[in-house]
């Protein structure tokens, strides 16, 4: 009964050393030094409020795209035991102690890392050499620009890995498709590719393009296999339903500021004043200090009131705010009102200082009346509203308009953001516009009472009257239609100067030191990417006036080999690339990345094509192998010139000049 047990049991397992070497080459070129440097680096002051507010549990609606690569980023934290509490207001920053800076940025580099063995993969199943697959995954390996754009808390590197991953699923799904239909592997990478697109759907919306190439060339198979044949409630609903709509006289409200840079914040003041005198030697009023906070807390909600009445509750019925009404804003906790006056402002001395005033028996009466002014309203008798109105303060005494002007107060202000009086005739800025994000209709006159009533939650439990869909569907129109201000940035630039690389991005500088991090690609691969390109359109044109004319120049199964390869490629390529043309934002050299990865692997496909069809002797085969060890090199060659600016080696001056190739270049270089 037990004989089976005579012979022992054995496991066989095919090991491919080729993807094992490259991955493992991956990870270190990834994952070495990643805690360096330990402080800010360009984007991470953008994505990590993110991460703070997920880690803190606080809600947001993020009008940059899709939650789940801020998700992702935000596991790292979570995983790191990152408690979220670090003010991600400037570049250069150094990080805290409780910020877990390798575990935020094991994601992005673990992504990347993956990046190629899955190029590897894909040029096999596109049923090319293994030689030409190595190829392709040593220039993705030696990508300056996908290395630094991997190892920091961004978001580039983890979309590459979900389209790379859903390219090469739907491939092995159609070469299983031909010969195992309806198999368990057929099914799982079917169903992995799905799971791929939305993944990077839900990283960033550009990987809607890729998902969309593949569903095209989906398409093309099956047409080719098959022949002829063929908002009401969600998302912000959470916070606006079981709400009052309108605002009205005794309404506690909080009040976020709509341009949300350098971060989302909400109007806040708390006990504690302004210094007597600043550092600098200028005088303050001393008064309550008002700041915007970037997390939510009591001290955010105020009062509205109306200047001819002593009550802070609302009555019934309830009496709507309009546009050009005047108010009072108490501060709901400290019950001060706020305030400006022709006093400077702590860091921005052109600007009036606003406050919660005390009565000091001096000679500075309270200014306190403010016009309420609804920006997008219909007609001027439009009613506050709820999230819906987007309104700015004019002082009434000096018609200063209530503004965040972005600035860090120091450590006697928490580093919170400074608020400030901007005169009217500055003109219009999204940093002066306010709306309404929780609200409720006050009934407690008493003080005690009142701060109860403030701690409590302002929504009521709806989940339950409330669909997934619904929810989901009223999330991600908010998303895409939440106005961005288009704003111009010192290392923006246009798609036209990514293909031959005209610009850069300075990431991070050293503030002692010549060492600094650039987004800069490896010259010779992009070079190379671009010669590529422009070769196989060439050739794909004259094969496809030959066999116009019923001339082959090659066999069947490498003309189709040769058309899958290019719908992967250049399709990929034209289908990150093109679209930037047509947006109306900032772009970035990083937009550039998704598409530079598909022309990258096109560059061993062109290769292999020129040695296997048009080199017909040993002799030029042989000369032609040569010439690709010798551009190899170059390409080694360039990935080592620039490793010290996408590591953040140290430099000296004479080694930085030596770095600008292109006048262009934006290389930080110190006065001596």
């Amino acid at each position: 009964m037990l004989g089976f047990l005579k012979n022992p049991v054995v496991v066989t397992a095919e090991i491919n050393l080729n993807l094992v070497v490259l991955t493992v080459m991956g990870l270190i070129s990834r994952l070495w030094g990643l805690s360096y440097p330990r402080a800010v680096v360009f984007d991470e002051v953008y994505y990590g409020q993110f991460v703070s507010l997920y880690m803190k549990r606080i809600f947001f609606v993020d009008d940059s795209g899709p939650p789940l690569g801020h998700m992702l980023l935000a596991l790292g934290g979570y995983l790191g035991g990152f408690d979220g509490n670090f003010l991600w207001n400037r570049i250069g920053a150094e990080y805290s102690m409780n910020v877990p800076v390798w575990s935020l940025r094991f994601l992005p580099a673990l992504a990347g890392a993956l990046c190629i063995p899955l190029a590897y993969q894909i040029l096999v199943e596109l049923q090319f050499s293994h030689c030409a697959a190595l190829g392709a995954a040593l220039l993705i390996l030696l990508e300056n620009s996908l290395i630094t754009q991997s190892r920091f808390m961004l978001l580039e590197s983890i979309l590459i890995f979900f389209i790379l991953l859903a390219v090469l699923s739907y491939l092995k799904f159609y070469n299983l498709q031909r010969h195992s239909s309806f198999s368990g592997g057929w099914w799982f990478w079917l169903l992995l590719t799905g799971v791929a697109c939305s993944c990077a759907v839900g990283v960033k919306y550009m990987g809607l393009f890729t998902y969309m190439l593949l569903l095209a060339i989906a398409g093309l198979h099956f047409w080719h296999m098959l022949g002829d044949r063929n908002l009401s409630n969600g998302g912000l609903a959470r916070i606006t339903q079981g709400q009052p709509l309108e605002v009205a006289y005794g309404s506690q409200i909080t009040l976020r500021n709509v341009l949300g840079k350098p971060m989302q914040c909400w109007l806040h003041s708390h006990t504690n004043t302004y210094p007597i005198r600043y550092e600098n030697g200028r005088g303050s009023s001393h008064q309550q200090q008002v700041t915007c906070y970037p997390f939510k807390d009591v001290n955010n909600w105020w009062i509205v009131k109306d200047p001819g009445m002593q009550q802070l509750v609302v009555s019934n019925p309830p009496r709507p705010v309009r546009h050009g009404h005047i108010v009072q804003l108490v501060h709901g906790i400290t019950t001060r009102y706020l305030n400006t006056h022709d006093v400077a402002a702590p860091l921005s001395p052109h600007s009036q200082e606003v406050s919660c005033y005390i009565d000091y028996n001096i000679s500075m009466p309270a200014q306190n009346l403010w016009r309420v002014e609804i920006v997008n309203r219909e007609s001027d008798t439009d009613v506050w509203k709820t999230i819906l109105s987007e309104v700015r303060f004019v002082h009434v005494n000096t018609s200063a308009v209530l503004k965040l002007s972005g600035a860090s107060l120091p450590e006697w202000g928490y580093r919170q953001l400074e608020v400030v009086g901007e005169k009217l005739s500055k003109g219009y800025h999204q940093s002066m516009v306010w709306n309404v994000e929780e609200h409720r209709y006050g009934k407690s006159q008493e003080q005690k009472e009142r701060e109860v009533e403030l701690h409590s939650p302002t929504r009521m439990d709806i989940s339950k009257n409330l669909s997934f869909m619904a929810k989901f569907t009223e999330l991600q129109w908010k998303i895409l239609t939440l106005k961005n201000e288009d704003t111009e940035h010192k290392y923006s630039s246009s798609a036209l100067d990514w293909i031959t690389m005209d610009t850069n991005i300075a990431y991070w500088l050293h503030p002692t030191s010549g060492a600094q991090i650039h987004l800069l690609g490896n010259v010779c691969t992009w070079a190379s990417a671009n010669i590529a390109a422009v070769v196989y359109t060439c050739l794909s044109l004259w094969y496809l006036i030959r066999r116009r004319r019923k001339i082959y120049d090659i066999p069947e199964d490498a003309w189709q080999l040769w058309v899958s390869a290019g719908q992967i490629c250049v399709g990929g390529w034209v289908v990150n690339y093109l679209p930037f043309f047509l947006m109306e934002k900032t772009l970035f050299l990083y937009h550039y990345l998704p598409a530079l990865t598909f022309q990258i692997l096109l560059i061993p496909i062109v290769l292999q094509h020129l040695s296997d069809h048009l080199c017909r002797s040993l002799l030029s085969k042989s000369m032609f192998n040569a010439l690709i060890v010798a551009w190899f090199s170059s390409v080694c060659f360039a990935y080592r010139t620039f490793s010290p600016v996408t590591y953040g080696e140290p430099l000296s001056v004479a080694e930085l000049k030596d770095l600008r190739w292109k006048d262009s270049w934006n290389i930080l270089i110190r006065k001596q």
